[in-house]
């Protein structure tokens, strides 16, 4: 029994409350012979769920090994993320298809909750850190392809919904049960009303790698924030949006409709240096990760338990909406809400533990310490 935190529930937070947790579940009473932890002063969460992430601890989700994929989810893991979906970025189509293989491996034995196709399905026009030469139109039988095989373990594709094939492709993910995600795009308003209207419901990474919003020209920024079934992803490191971006995103959408993600590169939670993301060569330097040519950004090297911390802390959103941005809406997007992203009874014993500054201080996943708070 963890006891005396503030416990964030989907109701609200329960000041001096306390979880209890038998075997890899949380239930609802302790047994006489529980083990108290006292966890006063700190926060109680639940295990952070990351819907858009390419590797991390210098390893790729992308190119690396089975070895490396999960050295990469131990990173993550270590900084809250306990539910993590594997995204690749544009390649051949031979080679993705090959990745989908070895990742659904990885997530048919419960390591990865999924896979994410990011690419090559996107505009060139705002092709951010993707390799030109390999991006094709989203032909429906291509998409299919990918998703067969992922052996069940596809969950979310981006697309360039406005290119040929792209609503068709939208309607085939939405009948097979996969996420449609717009992103890297150069839609007008109207064309992405017409592919949310097909079964889009998640927008990649907001303001990134989309036209910007103008006032006769809206584009697709408008029509994502404005429509309840949209889910907006948002990379809340400090570099990928300003402060006031991410306000709007809050304002507009509300919290119900926001997910954080990394969007991380092999460089989170390892350092600065030379990476490859997909074929094309990467500088991170002070954190921030780039282009070797041309400088467009490459991904992000953040891990969640630093845009949660940002989020209270700079952004100043109530405590409350970060978790549902972290946790309870991501699970709802990947299915998986009857398990993960809250602190019920019933539910895997997935938590992290905060201090009062919001640094991470312990990881708990399915029951087990994973990092061990140290606490009486």
């Amino acid at each position: 029994m963890l006891s005396g935190a503030n416990v964030v529930l989907p109701t609200g937070t329960v000041k001096n409350g306390q979880v209890v947790i038998e075997g890899t579940r949380i239930t609802r009473t302790a047994p006489e012979n529980a083990q108290v932890i006292d966890v006063t002063d700190h926060w109680l969460v639940p295990g952070f769920v990351d819907l858009h992430n390419h590797g991390g601890g210098g390893a790729s989700f992308t190119s690396g090994t089975v070895d490396d994929v999960l050295k990469g989810i131990r990173t993550h893991l270590n900084h809250g993320t306990t539910t993590l979906v594997a995204s690749t970025v544009t390649g051949d189509m031979d080679f993705l298809a090959q990745r989908a293989g070895l990742l659904s491996e990885l997530a048919e034995q419960g390591d990865l909750a999924g896979i994410h196709f990011e690419g090559p399905f996107i505009s060139p026009c705002r092709k951010g850190a993707h390799a030109e030469n390999l991006l094709r139109h989203p032909d429906p039988a291509e998409v299919r392809k990918l998703v067969d095989a992922a052996r069940g373990q596809a969950k979310m594709v981006t697309l360039a919904t406005e290119l040929p094939g792209g609503i068709d492709s939208v309607r085939l993910l939405a009948e097979q049960g996969v996420i449609a995600a717009i992103g890297h795009t150069d839609a007008t308003y109207e064309q992405t009303v017409e592919a949310i209207d097909a079964g889009a419901t998640v927008a990649t990474h907001l303001f990134n790698a989309m036209p910007q919003i103008g006032h006769r020209a809206p584009g697709p920024i408008a029509a994502l924030l404005e429509d309840e079934r949209i889910t907006v992803e948002l990379i809340n490191d400090g570099t990928h949006l300003h402060p006031a971006s991410l306000q709007l995103a809050f304002h507009h959408a509300a919290a119900h409709r926001v997910a954080f993600i990394t969007d991380a590169m092999d460089a989170a939670g390892f350092g600065d240096g030379r990476y490859l993301l997909g074929p094309l060569e990467v500088e991170v330097s002070e954190g921030v990760a780039r282009l070797v040519e041309g400088g467009s950004i490459a991904g992000s090297t953040l891990t969640l338990d630093r845009a949660f911390k940002r989020a209270v802390t700079v952004d100043r959103l109530p405590v409350e909406d970060v978790v549902a941005a972290i946790s309870a809406n991501p699970a709802r997007l990947l299915g998986m809400s009857d398990r993960i992203g809250s602190l019920e009874p019933g539910k895997d014993a997935d938590l992290v533990l905060l201090d009062h500054q919001f640094d991470l201080k312990g990881v708990m996943r399915r029951g087990e310490w994973v990092v061990d708070p140290q606490l009486g």
